[in-house]
């Protein structure tokens, strides 16, 4: 078990960026070496911003660029590895085209689209701009790794530790642990000799690390004067065996991942999740990432898992489709059919999803990635099985969706 990342946020107009990035800095630092005391590595320290169409003073590019570059370098001179400035959001309706130039022109930045959420609903306008944003990104390299940094939204509040989809409400100065631990599902029900008895041991030992991780949290709290949002306990993997939450759902009896019966093993772990007794902070769900889990991309090259698997555990708690590698000729209407849907998907069970979609350039379905990447595990191309959307769906409406009453039919 690592912490993935120490995630800071902060809201750019509401202080002086530098003064404050030393402040959050200084946090960091002694943030660290309290953790590492402790037994925990930390991978990453990290910025989220309020969402950057709110703080920007203009969304013309030529405006922006230097902004965003000027806060990618400040982070950067103050220890953070990344910076996500939020998402763009439907209220701004240029906040969406300006995000490719802004990808391209940066290394380490972030971006966001929201797409849906509760109280609006679903927004057509909106989920085709995201498509568009995927198509742009992934020609930026030869094997489209710009769209690693970028992902729609449904459903997402602030708060959440994990990038991409990390950003900042009008709250004071906060920060949030994203915690790497699907090595901690492996060890829990590679042995186990019943279902309960896995699911005990799980639990236990993020109990057990969440006290850990809260007591520490909590002391820097009193003394940096940022308030502690909590723990992402997303089961996290590490592309090798032994950190693969792929390998954790085998474990409870599924051949592999994709087949029957994976849907009940992926309803046993994320029901455990649902019964620690720690602060939470962001999804605290499956995060199933094909590219950043070993038995997940293996599955993805053998065709066993596809993008409707991974839709169907998005509803007993998955954080959506993250790191799927897509055909480089895919489209933006292909696209668009299938975000709608997980953005359908999200309001109507109101939970948070995303949709980290990687096209890569020159590829085709079944055909092997090659990126050269710490954090991922070369998988197969996997075929999106979408047609472009005509009719009513293929508008610009705003459609309400309300989550379905629990009571019975």
């Amino acid at each position: 078990m690592k912490i993935r990342s120490i995630t800071c946020f902060f809201n750019p107009p509401a202080s002086i960026p530098k003064a404050t990035l030393k402040h959050i800095a200084d946090f960091t630092t002694e943030a660290i070496s309290r953790f590492t005391q402790a037994g925990y590595e930390v991978q990453t320290t990290r910025l989220a911003t309020t969402p950057f169409p709110t703080f920007s003073p203009s969304l013309e590019l030529a405006a922006l660029l230097p902004l965003v570059q000027e806060l990618e370098a400040e982070a950067a001179q103050n220890g953070f590895s990344y910076i996500s400035l939020g998402p763009a959001l439907p209220e701004y309706p240029a906040s969406y085209a300006v995000i490719p130039a802004l990808l391209a022109g940066t290394k380490n930045v972030f971006f966001t689209g929201m797409m849906a959420n509760h109280q609006m609903g679903v927004n057509l306008q909106a989920v085709k701009a995201c498509a568009q944003i995927i198509v742009q990104n992934a020609p930026v390299t030869p094997d489209g790794f710009t769209n690693l940094r970028f992902s729609a939204l449904a459903n997402v509040p602030p708060g959440g530790p994990f990038f991409p989809a990390a950003y900042h409400d009008q709250s004071p100065l906060k920060f949030a642990l994203a915690v790497e631990c699907a090595d901690a599902a492996v060890n829990a029900f590679a042995d186990a000799s019943s279902i309960a008895g896995g699911r005990k041991k799980l639990l236990d030992n993020l109990d057990a690390a969440g006290q850990m991780l809260t007591t520490i949290a909590n002391g820097l709290v009193n003394q940096f004067n940022l308030q502690f949002g909590g723990l992402d306990f997303s089961l996290a993997p590490y592309p090798q065996d032994s950190c693969s939450l792929g390998g954790a759902l085998e474990a409870l009896g599924v051949p592999k991942l994709g087949l029957s019966g994976s849907l009940a093993a992926a309803a046993i772990i994320a029901d455990t999740l649902d019964q620690g007794h720690w602060l939470r902070a962001g999804f605290n769900g499956l995060m199933l990432p094909v590219l950043e889990d070993s038995i997940l991309a293996l599955r993805s090259s053998e065709g066993v898992l596809t993008l409707r698997d991974l839709l169907l555990y998005s509803t007993v708690c998955g954080a959506g489709l993250d790191t799927v590698p897509l055909p480089g000729s895919v489209t933006q209407e292909e696209l668009a059919a299938l975000l709608v849907d997980l953005a359908a998907l999200a309001v109507r069970l109101n939970k948070p999803l995303t949709a980290r979609l990687m096209p890569v350039p020159g590829k085709e379905a079944g055909e092997r990635t090659n990126f050269d990447f710490e954090f991922f595990s070369n998988g197969g191309i996997i075929p999106i099985a979408a047609a472009p959307l005509y009719g009513l769906l293929a508008g610009n409406e705003v459609f309400p969706l309300k989550p379905r009453p629990h009571n019975p039919c």
